[in-house]
């Protein structure tokens, strides 16, 4: 009787132990599931309309400063890591050579001015001696008039007349001489005043560009910003092609981000990007738009393009630059350096933009005008010496070369 009772307890017993091992298991279905559900809405509503890459980096200007005349560096004012201003002088070249070939510009313009004050001089000459010579023709003219009646009297030989007519023939002679001189002097000053010379002009050009490069000794900061790569030394003998350092402005910084080709289809210009720079971590968001779209990958813009014309071909997905620009009051809240890494978020869920723009979706007009005043100064020297070499009265040559159509 015992044994009929203990059975089915025996038998029950297993089965309750199945139920207790089966519950974990549905608990754990049920959360995947839930799990699962959640992460289906967030990407519909949120990831689907989102395209992300940590393949991006921080890029912007770096301003390699060259000189503009060859020298040797006798100054150095400042060093990597340093903040330089607009205009700033950062390089100083030895100015000896400079100032000799200044002065001899400068005089050499003076000599010229003397040379071409001499010019109208020889005009006014030779014009008074064509008078002169018109005077002589005329007498010789008169003399042969006179003398021709008087030989059928007997009054003047025939001797004495042709000596007179052949003073006519050799004064019309020295007239055309005389004309042709005038004239070929004439031809050298014709149009011009002694100010608008063009022999004057070269020599005043030849004056600032020697001004010039006296200036160009001083080598300044073309941008502000923040110097990096100083490779010039002391007493370096430098030309045009030297690059002495370069300059990064901090303050125009943006992101080139390298998306799959498959993650371009919804990229449009203009769309709103958020940027999380690692050197802040998620404690900092930048927000920027989409600037632009390189016309070609990487790989086929590369110095040496990939060949894929083998037997042994593997498909690699390739990469495509997209330009990022950010907010500049966030980057000078928290600036950034070239080639920092980035995560790159773009919402791809306004279309309205295009892929491709011909109008520039950012202000590309960069300039400086540091090298403007380095001709200060030359017109005042100019109009100096030349009103000095022509007897002048001082401010006369300025009003005259203003007058000048």
């Amino acid at each position: 009787m015992s044994e009929s009772q203990d059975t089915p307890k025996t038998q029950a017993q297993p089965a309750a132990a199945s139920a207790a091992n089966r519950r974990p298991l549905f608990v754990l279905g049920a959360v995947a599931l839930l799990a699962a559900a959640a992460w289906t809405v967030y990407y519909l509503a949120f990831m689907r309309g989102h395209v992300t890459t940590d393949d991006a980096y921080v890029n912007g200007n770096l301003v390699r400063l060259t000189p503009q005349v060859a020298g040797t560096v006798i100054a150095i004012g400042t060093d990597d890591t340093q903040f330089v201003q607009r205009g700033q002088t950062l390089v100083e070249l030895d100015p000896r050579d400079t100032q000799v070939a200044l002065a001899q510009a400068k005089a050499n313009l003076a000599q010229t001015v003397r040379d071409v004050r001499q010019l109208f001089a020889e005009e006014a000459r030779d014009a008074a001696v064509v008078e002169t010579q018109q005077v002589q023709l005329a007498q010789a003219n008169e003399d042969v008039l006179r003398d021709r009646p008087l030989i059928a009297v007997h009054g003047v030989s025939q001797e004495t007349l042709q000596h007179e007519q052949n003073a006519v023939h050799s004064a019309q002679a020295a007239v055309r001489q005389a004309e042709a001189t005038l004239e070929s002097a004439r031809a050298a000053i014709a149009g011009t005043t002694p100010e608008t010379h063009p022999r004057v002009l070269q020599a005043e050009a030849a004056l600032r560009t020697a001004w010039l490069a006296a200036a160009r000794t001083k080598v300044v900061a073309p941008v502000s910003g923040y110097v990096v790569r100083r490779a010039v030394q002391l007493g370096q003998q430098v030309t045009p092609a030297t690059e002495m350092l370069a300059i990064v402005p901090v303050e125009s910084m943006w992101v080139d981000a390298n998306f799959k080709e498959n993650q371009l289809r919804g990229l449009r210009i203009g769309q709103a990007v958020s940027v999380e720079a690692d050197m802040y971590g998620s404690r900092v968001r930048y927000h920027g738009r989409v600037l632009g779209l390189t016309p070609g990958t990487g790989s086929a813009l590369a110095v040496l393009p990939a060949q894929n014309a083998s037997g042994n071909w593997i498909k690699i997905v390739q990469r495509l630059p997209v330009r990022i620009g950010l907010d500049p009051r966030e980057l000078e809240s928290h600036p950034l350096f070239l080639g920092l890494s980035t995560d790159v978020d773009v919402d791809v869920h306004d279309q309205s933009g295009a892929a491709l723009s011909r109008q520039p979706a950012w202000p590309v007009a960069l300039n400086t005008d540091v090298y403007a005043e380095q001709d200060a100064g030359a017109d005042a020297a100019i109009n100096e010496i030349v009103t000095a070499n022509l007897g002048r009265a001082p401010g006369t040559v300025r009003l005259a070369r203003e007058a000048r159509p």
